[in-house]
């Protein structure tokens, strides 16, 4: 009996909690540090479970064991702990956990937003991390959302294939590969593909560059205040500078890469595409129109009727909506994901003046300051997982203490690395 704990209340969660609790060789628990959300969840999910509507099939449905709300009740002895949460969060439940758990247990999350090895190690430890498994994917396996909270949730569309990076690379619990565990978890699709390592994943997060970027465009050159009759479609409401946009964004990550692989001919970065690359390879088929990232926004099944994060507001009586900047694709997106990006191009000397555009409106709605005169120097720096919030200034060093040349897992190194950054005072993110 594998024993899993689910963290998070989410749309994946729901789907998550559906799939491997219908299976009868687990012991799923869920696990929601959020106020009240244990209770919510435990309330409104009935005796059959949540009922996942499936793209691919029939219905599941699947009843979690246990419900849980403090770290202390978790069962002993965990397989496997997935993270299906803002990554933001991800620092308050490693702390909350690090009690609870033993060594070799099976670690990671969905998506691996950037940095999630640094903020593993910088929470657990470098020896803890190293008689473990961590793993992340690039980015959640499908597209999905709730129809009813604690009752039924829609996966819209299943991507074929999604990049996985396991720590150590044949990482095993219960004496299975990990990534055929996690098969079994998600579903026979997508495709789990090997990524070369983390800093491959990093680099790769499809949704720091998708959310902040396609924001942007819709926004740039409309009044946030006027409010919308109703909740304006995301990828359907793309337009073709938000695509262009988009691709030139994914150029300059390739250009990192490009660097990178000059500098250090051992690293390994095969498993970094470009994102009109990723999109073909993750939903394929599921694409009407394939000319361009515009048209493939514009005409992907996975992405239908989903629509730009909004708050409602009143307006002579009437319901309204205005761009709800505290959503996940500003809050974790950007100082979780494109800000560790760009980090990571400052450290290899690459420019960015088009990612700079999306950063520097973002943090502007935001009310954050992360970029400051070209550089990633801004008061609001500690809250995001940057390679310079850890402390490191140069490239070699980062590329060194956190094993990306070579395959070992995280060291002793990392430690004395993160112990050294905080003895100076500095606070780890909330």
């Amino acid at each position: 009996m594998m024993k899993i704990l689910l963290c998070g209340g989410g749309n994946a969660i729901h789907v998550l909690s559906s799939y491997c609790s219908s299976r009868d060789d687990t012991h799923v628990t869920m696990l929601s540090l959020f106020p009240g959300e244990a209770d919510k969840l435990r309330d409104a999910i009935p005796d059959e479970g949540i009922r996942c509507i499936n793209d691919l099939g029939d219905d599941v449905y699947g009843k979690p064991n246990a419900i849980i709300s403090k770290a202390e009740d978790v069962p002993k002895d965990l397989d496997i702990v997935v993270f299906a949460l803002p990554s933001f969060t991800h620092e308050m439940y490693l702390k909350a956990l690090k009690p609870y758990l033993k060594p070799g247990v099976t670690i990671g999350a969905m998506p691996g937003e950037g940095g999630f090895d640094l903020c593993a190690i910088h929470n657990l430890g470098s020896e803890f991390c190293r008689h473990s498994n961590l793993f992340a994917l690039e980015t959640l396996p499908w597209a999905c959302r709730i129809e009813e909270y604690g009752k039924k949730v829609e996966v819209l569309g299943t991507k074929k294939e999604v990049e996985v990076i396991v720590s150590p690379k044949h990482g095993t619990t219960k004496n299975e590969v990990v990534t055929e565990v996690l098969h079994k978890l998600v579903g026979r699709l997508p495709e789990l593909d090997p990524a070369d390592n983390f800093l491959a994943v990093t680099l790769m997060n499809i949704n720091s560059v998708w959310h902040p970027t396609i924001s942007y465009g819709f926004y740039r050159k409309r009044d946030v205040t006027v409010p919308f009759d109703e909740p304006p479609l995301f990828y359907y409401g793309a337009d073709e500078y938000t695509g262009e946009k988009l691709s030139l964004i994914s150029d300059e990550v390739i250009e990192v890469k490009r660097v990178l692989l000059g500098k250090y001919p051992s690293l390994h970065l095969d498993s970094l595409h470009h994102v009109s690359e990723w999109m073909l390879r993750s939903y394929g088929d599921d694409i009407g129109d394939k000319t361009s990232i515009y048209t493939m926004l514009r005409t992907n099944k996975g992405y239908r009727g989903l629509t730009h994060p909004m708050r409602e507001v009143q307006v002579d009586g009437q319901t309204k909506y205005l761009p709800n900047f505290r959503y996940r694709y500003f809050t974790e997106d950007l100082p979780m994901g494109l800000v560790v990006t760009r980090g990571i191009a400052e450290l290899a000397g690459v420019k960015t003046p088009h990612m700079d555009d999306v950063i520097l409106w973002c943090q502007e709605m935001l009310d954050k300051e992360y970029l400051v005169d070209g550089e990633l120097k801004g008061k609001d720096l500690e809250s995001t997982r940057a390679p310079q919030r850890y402390g490191f200034k140069d490239l070699d060093t980062f590329m060194k203490v956190n094993h990306y040349l070579d395959d070992d897992a995280p060291t002793k190194a990392v430690e004395n690395h993160v112990s050294s950054f905080a003895t100076k005072g500095e606070t780890p993110a909330q």
